[in-house]
């Protein structure tokens, strides 16, 4: 497939999202970079999203929790390219009823060449990088050029 270059700008659009299990090591994460995320538009999947906001007062917008959709909706807002940078903290030791949901969301933020975390660790080296309160080119699928293709 054809390749064009996207331009990931500052304010970032950073999608928050955690099961369960996780939800304390994410929502600890953020309080430790409240100051960063804060110049950030964030958004999270239902549940994650009204804990960040409840226990930071960060301004999140908020999807539906994972299981009823809302790691879909992230999905679709990766491919419309409205999301930059995802954080997911998910639990590899405890299968979840939307499995599937989760390797789709996982699937579109690599298909469309975004940064993703799957923990701390590398959830700090994203927010460490001078990338991260500037601007990045990155090579997403030339979906115009795609479609055109598969319609002649």
């Amino acid at each position: 497939m054809e390749s064009i270059t996207r331009t990931l700008q500052t304010p970032k659009n950073i999608a928050l999202v955690a099961h369960d299990h996780c939800k304390p090591s994410l929502l600890a994460w953020v309080k430790h970079n409240l100051e960063q995320l804060s110049s950030h538009k964030l958004f999270a999947t239902g549940t994650t999203g009204n804990l960040i906001n409840q226990h930071t007062g960060l301004q999140v917008t908020g999807m539906m929790s994972g299981p009823m959709g809302g790691d879909q909706q992230i999905g679709a807002m990766i491919a419309e390219q409205k999301i930059d940078i995802l954080i997911f903290f998910w639990d590899p030791l405890n299968a979840v009823p939307h499995d599937p949901d989760v390797k789709a969301l996982l699937r579109l933020a690599t298909v469309w060449n975004i940064p993703v975390a799957t923990n701390a660790a590398t959830a700090d080296f994203i927010i460490t990088s001078p990338y991260f309160s500037g601007s990045i080119d990155i090579t997403i699928p030339d979906y115009a050029r795609y479609l055109t293709d598969r319609t002649q």
